[in-house]
């Protein structure tokens, strides 16, 4: 994504070789590309809030950072529709130099937070949401909800191989 469009970046310039220096700044923003491939993600355009702490170190630019979205998907056990609110916490060292041995670097007087949280969010997303925690799920037989269906009566299965001594069970319950 280019740098001038990129939502994530953030001017870090007043703190740079500034150790002891902080700042706080707070973004919110539409997501420019979905957050997570699997059952729940976090879509494009979903407004994200994230709340940072920015502080100038010798090594580099810590960013403490707080990112509060909301992730949709599917009921694993009766698909409906779930939409869950996410709060994530991270924090990560934004190096002047490449000599360090840290995953990220301050450029152009710049941090990309957008991997860091594109990390943190991915990896709080639920495997197995749900609707609520006591949720049904579907009729294995004809796929109804059952929470809208509510209780019903047990079938019995009947073997087979024992059809025909339901008929005449039948017949001596009618004589």
């Amino acid at each position: 994504m280019p740098a001038a469009s990129n939502p994530y970046r953030v001017n870090v310039r007043d703190l740079v070789h500034r150790p002891g220096e902080m700042r706080e700044k707070s973004l919110t923003f539409a997501v420019p590309e979905q957050l997570g491939a699997a059952v729940v993600t976090v879509p494009a355009g979903t407004e994200l809030d994230l709340d940072l702490r920015l502080e100038g170190l010798h090594d580099g630019i810590l960013v403490t950072g707080e990112v509060a979205t909301t992730a949709v998907g599917e009921c694993v056990r009766c698909l409906d529709r779930v939409e869950l609110p996410l709060e994530v916490e991270f924090q990560e060292l934004f190096a002047y130099s490449q000599d360090d041995a840290y995953d990220y670097l301050v450029h152009d007087d710049h941090v990309d937070c957008e991997p860091v949280v594109r990390d943190a969010v991915v990896l709080s997303l639920p495997f197995q949401p749900v609707c609520r925690d006591d949720c049904p799920g579907l009729d294995p037989e004809t796929g109804e909800r059952l929470a809208d269906v509510g209780p019903r009566e047990p079938r019995v299965e009947i073997d087979p191989r024992w059809a025909a001594l339901e008929g005449l069970a039948r017949d001596a319950d009618e004589n």
